[in-house]
């Protein structure tokens, strides 16, 4: 290996050290803290829906995107009742407290559908599903939601140090770092290596388990005990990957089926595996573009896909070439092939899928995952996909013709 390259690696890894050692005298402050020091990165971060997914609808009506002027059968409660709306985006659900626990409600908005749907996970679908009742009211939201809604989360106590993602959820607890600011006395996820990089997002963009099998006999859905600059691995198993298996959870490619699990898809990359990380696309510090992304469509994956005969991960031509497409439409934007619509997060309304690779109409014959042909050209078939992607003279056959498994 390079030297310079060991020498690299190694100053990650001490600086790694000295990070967790630093963190494990400081506590947590909340962002306010960090808003004198980082003004427009906490401006950025506060208009993001990160620092805004739960919501007291008493100090913010304007959060409630329900309906709840008409009557409808599957709302069973009354807004004055809610204590937090959770969601803005694809659909918002309504959190009622009981005592010092949270509980769901069994309806939730979809907000592109502007309609009512029931909310229950039902028998059979998450793993944690047999340790809680067959209602809403008996699963609190303590040990299955509100980790990853919160900064610290404190499972004795079920108090937090605030909700939402706060700058200390990424950071990590920031009081040291307040009282005499370096470098060394606060996370910097930018500069620890890929793997503890990733982990940042991934301990809450996953579908896993603890690897502890109970706290105080109650089984959590998040990475309890986990800090920032730690090894999510040491307290987090992602699911199992079962090819060949269509589940709740996954496709028989392996591909995720549902919302929330871009860590399980990513890990699966080869941009993971060429140590890529997510806020290499994503910036939480702004709101400029759906998604938090870094730049506007092609732009952002052209970034490094630029056509190059010295970047041998670059195209081979014009995005129009590549894509057999015309310019400019939307079967020309990368992430139509790479990153199709097709992992659910609320009745017909899906996300993207983060494996990035392309799914061919061969695996769908075979598995029943949806490709992104097919899935534009909702009039044809799998094998009038299949056909035509064979005679295109700019990509193999092959891997046209093969399942990408």
């Amino acid at each position: 290996m390079n030297v310079r390259l060991v020498s690299l690696v190694a100053g990650l890894w001490v600086l790694a050290v000295a990070m967790c050692s630093a963190q494990g005298a400081a506590t947590y402050v909340g962002s306010e803290s960090c808003r004198g020091c980082h003004t427009k990165a906490y401006d950025g971060w506060k208009q993001t829906r990160m620092a805004n997914v739960v919501r007291d609808p008493k100090v913010h009506p304007e959060a409630v995107l329900g309906d709840f002027t008409h009557a409808n059968p599957l709302v069973t409660f009354d807004l004055k009742d809610v204590a937090f709306v959770y969601g803005s985006r694809y659909k918002q659900r309504y959190f009622t407290k009981i005592g010092d626990d949270y509980f769901v409600q069994p309806a939730q908005w979809d907000v592109a559908g502007k309609r009512w749907l029931p909310y229950h996970v039902e028998k059979g679908a998450d793993w944690w599903e047999p340790y809680y009742g067959a209602t809403n009211q008996e699963r609190p939201t303590g040990p299955l939601c509100d980790g990853c809604h919160s900064v610290n989360y404190n499972i004795e106590t079920k108090q937090v140090t605030e909700w939402n993602v706060g700058c200390e959820k990424c950071h990590g607890p920031g009081s040291e770092h307040v009282a005499h600011p370096t470098a060394a006395n606060i996370v910097n996820p930018g500069k620890l290596d890929y793997v503890r990089g990733n982990d940042t997002c991934i301990q809450c963009h996953s579908q896993g388990r603890p690897l502890q099998e109970s706290f105080g006999g109650k089984k959590y859905d998040w990475p309890v005990g986990f800090k920032m600059g730690e090894k999510l691995a040491d307290y987090w198993k992602l699911d199992e990957l079962k090819p060949g298996v269509t589940d709740f959870l996954q496709y028989a490619d392996t591909t995720a089926h549902k919302n929330r699990m871009q860590g399980n898809d990513f890990i699966q990359s080869t941009m993971y595996h060429r140590e890529l990380r997510c806020f290499d696309c994503h910036d939480v510090h702004s709101n400029d573009n759906a998604s938090n992304l870094k730049a506007v469509g092609n732009a952002l994956c052209l970034g490094c896909h630029e056509a190059s005969q010295k970047n041998p991960a670059g195209l081979k031509g014009t995005v129009a070439e590549h894509t057999h497409h015309a310019a400019g439409s939307k079967g020309s934007e990368c992430v139509a092939c790479h990153m199709p619509l097709i992992e659910q997060t609320v009745k017909d309304n899906f996300v993207a899928a983060h494996t990035f690779r392309f799914i061919t109409p061969v695996l769908t014959a075979q598995s029943g995952v949806p490709n992104p042909c097919t899935s534009c050209h909702k009039d044809k078939t799998n094998d009038w996909a299949a056909k035509e992607l064979k005679g295109w003279g700019t990509v193999s056959p092959w891997r046209m013709a093969q399942p990408l498994m």
